[in-house]
């Protein structure tokens, strides 16, 4: 057990197993992991050896209250960090087996591969057409010939197609919230990743644009490896096959959603999802 120091009272946190193959790892195929990560702004450490293997064909949720650092655990999956000035990253995230953060991995490949969807919807100034079509042409992915197909695709991927289908060189920014930000899945998803990272993507929708998006993960998780962030414990509920929860850095507990929210091992994690503190 590790003792952290809080206002009150003190906390007790357990670290979850380090070994991919222990209590709490995933039983199916592993398609992301980290191992002994750390990650520092500057001087201030932000994550503390945190081991978590994260199963294909999954939706893994990141739980835990505001700046436990489940949005920075999330971002050293595919490197945004990177872009903070003095951050620093010890130990392994691999993908595939391969640690992402050696010196020749292709950053802009790397990001292709391990997609992500932001809090706020952030549509370009474009086309609904173009906002799909952006990441293919960037990455010359594939022929003009095969855009028109792949973004019907994409769209149809992220349940989008039936409402602008009619409209697709109409403005991105005409949509509602709940169709910008499924529009931004569908950008992510055109590339072809292979893990879809999402920072609370229903954080700011209204209830039914919030149960389409909730849909849509769970069916998207058949073709992709989904890890999400969100601070509605139904969401996490609803959505995810295993939770991970995050307290001060550290991975308090992860395991299978069902039993992180019916017979948690820490009763730390009982206090957080009963809604005691956070």
């Amino acid at each position: 057990m590790i003792t952290t120091e809080a206002d009150s009272p003190k906390i007790q946190i357990a670290r979850a197993p380090d070994a991919p193959g222990a209590a709490g790892a995933p039983e199916t195929a592993i398609r992301m992991e980290t191992r002994k990560l750390d990650f520092f702004y500057g001087e201030a450490q932000a994550l503390h050896g945190i081991s978590l293997a994260i199963a294909e064909n999954s939706v893994t949720a990141l739980i835990g209250p505001s700046g436990c650092g489940k949005s920075t655990f999330l971002r050293c999956l595919n490197r945004m960090n990177d872009i903070i000035p003095g951050t620093r990253v010890v130990g392994d995230v691999l993908l595939d087996g391969v640690d992402i953060y050696t010196g020749d991995v292709d950053v802009v490949d790397l990001r292709r591969r391990v997609g992500m969807v932001f809090q706020k919807s952030n549509p370009f100034p474009k086309s609904i057409f173009e906002n799909v079509a952006y990441g293919l042409k960037i990455n010359r992915t594939v022929r003009r010939s095969q855009m028109a197909e792949r973004v019907e695709k994409s769209l149809r991927e992220a349940a989008l197609w039936d409402e602008v289908k009619d409209r697709l060189d109409g403005p991105a920014m005409g949509l509602s919230g709940g169709q910008q930000q499924r529009l931004c899945i569908a950008r992510a998803l055109a590339v072809d990743p292979e893990v879809l990272l999402m920072d609370e993507p229903a954080s700011a929708l209204d209830p039914i644009a919030t149960q389409k998006v909730e849909e849509l993960i769970y069916h998207l998780k058949t073709s992709y490896t989904i890890v999400i962030v969100t601070h509605n414990m139904q969401q996490a509920a609803r959505v995810s096959d295993r939770t991970a929860f995050f307290m001060m850095g550290r991975l308090v507990e992860y395991d299978r959603t069902d039993k992180i929210f019916t017979n948690p091992g820490e009763k730390i994690t009982e206090d957080y999802i009963t809604g005691r503190f956070g």
